[in-house]
């Protein structure tokens, strides 16, 4: 099918309108599938100008071999048959999939820093991220001595930390349900207190 969203039929019907003898026979069978085609698919309604959007189906089922009087003009088959131009798919080797190409983008850039300490700045953070990136794929934990190995050869040795430093560490804490209820609960103590601190202001009237 041409447009399987219209269903067998009314190609069917769209081709049984192509091999009527007369314009006008043609034109009152193809307002009549028109509307049905309105009917199988409401949401194109919400098209703008949908009607243009039906008689463009018409003739892209009918393979623009259909003869009717349009209210619009007839659709260019070369212009919707067009294949846009296939997309570079970049080639780039990853050293290291779980790391990404931003790190290494990273370091390329950390390694033309010649500020020293702004350069150390900004080593320590891609170790950082290194670290979470390694956490968040591998889903286990890893030495410190691990990234720091991986980024001096991602960097040809060009870039060191410290082997005594100790990289932040990445947690993850889930807002669990039982943490959720202990806060409540809390916060519900706490206000409990509060409102048996206070006493009730009085509005000064006596009974008499």
């Amino acid at each position: 099918m041409i447009l399987a969203e219209y269903g067998r039929n009314v190609q069917n019907m769209v081709a049984y309108i192509c091999t009527l003898p007369t314009k006008e026979e043609r034109n009152r069978h193809a307002q009549v599938v028109i509307d049905m085609m309105g009917f199988l698919n409401p949401h194109l309604r919400d098209v703008a100008d949908f009607k243009h959007k039906l008689w463009d189906h018409l003739h892209i089922i009918s393979d623009f071999q259909i003869d009717v009087d349009s209210p619009y003009p007839k659709p260019d088959a070369e212009a919707i048959h067009v294949k846009p131009e296939p997309l570079s798919y970049p080639n780039q080797r990853i050293r290291y999939k779980h790391y990404g190409k931003t790190i290494e983008m990273m370091i390329q850039k950390a390694k033309r820093i010649e500020d020293p300490e702004r350069r150390d700045s900004m080593v320590q953070a891609i170790a950082s991220f290194m670290k979470l990136a390694y956490i968040t794929w591998n889903k286990e934990t890893v030495a410190d001595e691990t990234i720091l190995n991986d980024l001096k050869e991602l960097s040809n040795g060009e870039l060191r930390i410290s082997d005594n430093i100790n990289l932040s560490r990445v947690e993850v804490r889930p807002n669990a349900p039982g943490n959720r209820q202990k806060s409540s609960s809390q916060n519900t103590s706490k206000n409990s207190k509060q409102n048996k601190g206070s006493r009730p202001r009085s509005n000064g009237s006596k009974k008499h």
